[in-house]
């Protein structure tokens, strides 16, 4: 099981709310209220955790080591929500979310093939630690500044919990892993060919409740997102390539081989067709 070894490892590196930030120097002056709202919509994006933790559960029942391990990611996933809205309350009170606008992003998502989720979320662990890195950039405020490197870092760590876990089911799996894995993999890299961010938090993830079934789409303001990545935390071309890369660099350790570019990464999912079979391919 690798549930107890994460553990200790995530336990030994978790950060204090109290202690490792810097609530004292606080800066009102360098601090908009532009940059506030943003940190209300990532507050309320990250409790979006509850009802991923939830399909996560529903959608894993045989699988009771990484059922185990959402422990640790609900956790720390909500405690990523939880410093967001401390700071609002401490500095822009008027600002923290309301308890209706948290429970408006926690709807059931439709069952999906859990190998193919868990890559998602893998991928979606990369961007938001790129995401979260260029936001501290973008801040001036320094305590600010400190809790989105500090949830950035958290991202990293989780990824490579899910990359234990993806190694992990290509032993048990072996061709139906690599081609879930390959397959995600080369749509999550692809995002300079789309029209949105390609996240978890993006993604329709219930029929019945379409078009509305989307985290990003029930927040106060839909279209906060694409504006803050565009817009305001100037998530540009390169930015975009560094995310393309870590998941290139990833999957070409994952696969044992060498992936430069997305083009590559899809000739080896082809590759892997007839040998993964029919269930996989469905």
């Amino acid at each position: 099981m690798l549930y107890p070894e994460l553990f200790k490892q995530l336990e030994s590196v978790r950060w204090d709310m109290d202690k490792d930030i810097p609530w004292d120097q606080f800066e009102a002056s360098q601090l908009s209220d532009e940059q506030a709202q943003t940190i209300k919509m990532n507050a309320i994006t990250e409790w979006a955790a509850l009802p991923a933790t939830e399909m996560f559960l529903r959608d894993n029942r045989d699988d009771s080591d990484f059922s185990a391990f959402m422990s640790i990611w609900f956790f720390e996933e909500q405690k990523h929500s939880l410093v967001l809205m401390e700071y609002l309350r401490r500095f822009r009170p008027e600002l923290v979310p309301t308890e209706q606008e948290l429970h408006d992003i926690r709807f059931e998502f439709d069952p999906a093939p859990p190998l193919e989720t868990l890559m998602l979320h893998f991928c979606g662990e990369i961007r938001l630690n790129h995401w979260y890195r260029r936001a501290s950039e973008w801040h001036s405020e320094p305590v600010i500044k400190k809790i989105y490197a500090t949830l950035s870092q958290d991202e990293a760590r989780h990824g490579g919990a899910y990359l234990r876990y993806m190694k992990r089911a290509i032993g048990k799996f072996g061709d139906e892993a690599r081609t879930a894995f390959a397959k995600v993999g080369v749509l999550m890299a692809s995002a300079r060919r789309t029209a949105q961010a390609l996240h978890p938090t993006n993604l329709h993830v219930n029929k019945g409740l379409f078009p509305n079934d989307t985290i990003q789409s029930r927040l106060p303001n839909p279209e906060w997102l694409e504006h803050w990545l565009d817009k305001q935390i100037d998530f540009d071309a390169a930015w975009e390539t560094k995310v393309v890369d870590r998941i290139l660099h990833n999957m070409s350790l994952l696969m044992d081989q060498s992936f430069k570019s997305v083009q590559e990464l899809n000739r080896f999912r082809k590759s892997l067709a007839p040998s993964a079979g029919a269930p996989a391919a469905a």
